[in-house]
């Protein structure tokens, strides 16, 4: 069903299991195995339908169910195109920077490093590259109202971007990547706490042995490149992280 090699289907119609679900298994299987490789075009809902004896709006409803999962995105003038076999479920991505500044914290940051160094295992892994690859670390430690709240480590493929000290003292990272250009689509993301340590408590004006909220994050743009990896600690006096649960139906 790529463009350059059309992909072979099928479906039972004898099954209790719903026509949509079972091409959006076998979808979603040529994805998991490389079939349908990261960047790689679907073909056309009409031409699928037609070749399936489906109707279009059951593709589209298969074709949907994937989209939903961030295994799939629709792109204007482009059509539906694979995003990455690894990534089950999409999250809205936003900063710590626009979180701050749409509940009217007054952000600020302190670039602490903005070096090149080697990728390490944690690094490399998340990233997709050999370590002691080159990689960009940008560690910074975020304030509202110049007060501490979080204390930032992103790794970044070399040639990402070109980042400048005073901009990342004046936006969030991802403003910067997207007005570089870069659609960033879908991120796989953990949550933790731990106690502080004394340099982070002294970072973050907290006492040694506070909690602390910890995340990780890797974020891929809209071909399943990663493009940041992310981990971050913040204050669980100060901060805390909200989520938006789905049933599945």
């Amino acid at each position: 069903m790529a463009k350059d090699r059309p992909l072979q289907f099928s479906v039972d119609r004898s099954s209790p299991v719903p026509l949509y679900f079972q091409l959006s298994q076998q979808l979603e299987a040529a994805i998991e195995r490389g079939e349908l490789a990261p960047g790689s075009l679907l073909g056309n809902e009409i031409e699928l339908a037609g070749r399936l004896g489906l109707s279009r709006p059951t593709v589209r409803q298969a074709i949907q169910s994937l989209v939903d999962k961030g295994l799939l995105v629709r792109r204007r003038g482009v059509g539906t195109q694979v995003v990455h076999s690894q990534v089950k479920r999409p999250l809205e991505l936003s900063s710590l920077y626009d979180d701050l500044e749409a509940a009217g914290q007054r952000p600020a940051t302190r670039v602490l490093r903005h070096t090149a160094e080697p990728a390490g295992a944690e690094a490399a892994a998340a990233l997709g590259v050999p370590e002691g690859a080159e990689v960009v670390l940008v560690e910074r430690l975020r304030l509202a109202h110049g007060e501490p709240m979080a204390h930032l480590r992103n790794h970044l493929p070399a040639g990402l971007l070109d980042l400048d000290g005073g901009a990342l003292e004046e936006t969030g990272l991802y403003r910067l990547m997207r007005a570089a250009g870069i659609t960033l689509h879908s991120a796989r993301q953990s949550v933790g706490a731990r106690a502080a340590t004394a340099e982070e408590g002294e970072r973050l004006a907290e006492p040694v042995g506070a909690p602390l909220l910890t995340m990780e994050r890797t974020t891929f743009d809209d071909t399943g490149r990663a493009v940041e990896f992310g981990s971050h600690v913040y204050r669980a006096s100060r901060y805390a992280f909200e989520f938006q649960l789905l049933v599945r139906p």
